[in-house]
């Protein structure tokens, strides 16, 4: 969505599309699943889980950290990640208001 545009939909639509795109790949949704099972700070273990490159992980990673949903820590000579609370639950109430049950009863289609 170019710049130009997005002051065309509210900043929950905004807010929404940015979080899709944060997680809009199979590695990141692996990551986060991982964190979450984990449920603590993860150094070093995603690269053995996911079976991807440290380089492809990092990227990822990144990704996860610059949309705020993950935080990380630096112990020693690697960095540790975990959930950031704060934001997950943003990102979890913001879908649940998204998704919506839908009445089918008078279904068009």
């Amino acid at each position: 969505m170019g710049a130009t545009k997005s002051d065309l939909f509210t900043k929950q639509q905004n807010d929404i599309a940015n979080m899709a795109k944060a997680i809009a790949h199979p590695a990141r949704i692996a990551i986060l699943q991982y964190l979450v099972k984990k449920n603590a700070c993860v150094c070093g273990d995603l690269v053995d889980e996911l079976g991807l490159a440290q380089a492809t992980t990092s990227q990822h990673l990144k990704e996860l950290k610059n949309a705020g949903i993950i935080k990380g820590a630096i112990e020693g000579v690697s960095v540790c990640y975990c959930i950031n609370a704060k934001v997950w639950k943003q990102y979890k109430e913001l879908f649940s208001a998204f998704f919506k049950d839908v009445d089918n009863s008078n279904s068009c289609c």
